[in-house]
């Protein structure tokens, strides 16, 4: 199975190397796509022509973490995926017509807690803000590796854009119970209203691909794509 992973807006694409390597393990081929971190001005469309510039793959399932989630649905499309996975992920409001950052403006409170909102623009720089937000749950070793992947990248046009239309391919969205940053009441709601699925809850924090790469390996290699008529 062709899996594509789609970094997330706080880390590089280098983050994905644990998922990787038990994806690789399990006879599965990940490929990851580096969106550009200096081009704000992009809309979904120019995220997704990136990746399929980047990537080649066969009927590709297709994976989102975090604020790449509103990258999901173009990417997608352009890489003709048979699925679509949300990790941890926010999800376009394809019914409601609402741009992320009006809903943020309007609720932000219900999407994300304070502490992330108040510090969380630092997770880059300050290994300790990384430490407490994103890697709570991992080991020493792991901790001291992954705070070297963080990397902002803010989509802002993306942000700013009307949604899409909800896809007509298959999801599964994986919510860590004890996020940090996006609230998982929020996301067990989105899940269930705006992609009609139940959320698959594991442990941890906000990167499990990152704290618990085995898991997330085995959720993933139990997912049968869904052959899409050319």
């Amino acid at each position: 199975m062709d899996f594509v992973l789609l970094h997330g807006t706080t880390q590089a694409p280098e983050g994905w190397s644990p998922l990787i390597t038990a994806l690789t393990g399990r006879g599965h081929r990940a490929l990851t796509v580096d969106f550009p971190t200096d081009r704000p001005e992009l809309t979904a469309a120019g995220y997704a022509e990136i990746a399929a510039a980047q990537v080649t793959a066969t009927d590709p399932v297709v994976v989102a973490h975090s604020g790449s989630g509103l990258l999901l649905p173009a990417v997608a499309e352009a890489l003709q995926a048979s699925r679509l996975v949300w990790l941890a992920a926010a999800v376009p409001d394809f019914a409601g017509g609402r741009g992320f950052a009006d809903q943020l403006r309007a609720f932000g409170t219900e999407i994300a807690g304070d502490e992330w909102r108040a510090f969380g623009r630092q997770i880059a720089e300050d290994p300790l803000v990384a430490a407490y937000f994103a890697f709570h749950d991992c080991d020493l070793p792991t901790l001291r590796w992954a705070v070297t992947t963080m990397r902002l990248f803010y989509p802002e046009a993306v942000y700013a854009e009307a949604p899409p239309p909800r896809p007509g391919l298959p999801s599964t969205f994986v919510l860590p119970r004890e996020d940090r940053t996006l609230r998982p009441e929020w996301m067990r709601q989105v899940a269930r209203e705006r992609l009609g699925v139940t959320p698959i809850e594991v442990d941890g924090g906000h990167f499990p691909h990152v704290s618990r790469p085995d898991q997330l390996a085995e959720i993933l290699s139990g997912l049968l794509p869904r052959k899409v008529a050319r």
